[in-house]
């Protein structure tokens, strides 16, 4: 041991110290990411059931395979947006400079693809995604606002930080 501290480490800093509540936001957001990408497994009938009602010529096995497409594409988003909420909570707290405007950029890109799954239609006319899983989905981009505004008001608050 050299003494010298980790090159990180969650240890309160400074720049923690002053991040805090983003950081909590920011946690508060992985945990809710983490409960959207657990619902459509759980509510796999709701799905189910949701296509149904917007294809009733389809098979039964047409509609399980919709039912796993959907899934698959709700576990790949789910997992980037961990991805995300990890790398946001590392580089604010590893006190990098450029966290500040890319936690705001992973949150416009996130609210879009939300808003996206929430309103948009498929070839029934009906929304592709039931609509609780669609509200579910926006419910990470929630701490997401807060967190970027915390953020970026700190750096307007205080010019001379990073």
């Amino acid at each position: 041991m050299t003494g010298r501290p980790a090159p990180y480490s969650w240890a309160r800093t400074p720049e923690t110290q002053h991040n805090g509540p983003a950081i909590a936001a920011m946690f508060a957001g992985l945990t809710v990411t983490i409960v959207a990408l657990v619902v459509p497994y759980l509510d796999r009938a709701g799905l189910v059931s949701h296509i149904r009602a917007g294809y009733p010529s389809y098979s039964a096995a047409r509609i399980d395979t919709a039912a796993d497409n959907y899934l698959i594409y709700l576990t790949i988003v789910g997992v980037l947006g961990v991805f995300c909420w990890l790398a946001a909570v590392w580089t604010v707290t590893a006190g990098m400079g450029w966290a500040r405007w890319a936690t705001a950029g992973i949150f416009a890109i996130a609210t879009t693809v939300a808003l996206t799954d929430l309103l948009i239609r498929d070839t029934s006319g009906d929304t592709g995604l039931p609509p609780l899983l669609g509200w579910i989905g926006l419910l990470p981009c929630l701490a997401g606002l807060v967190a970027a505004g915390l953020l970026l008001r700190r750096r307007h608050a205080d010019p001379k930080d990073n």
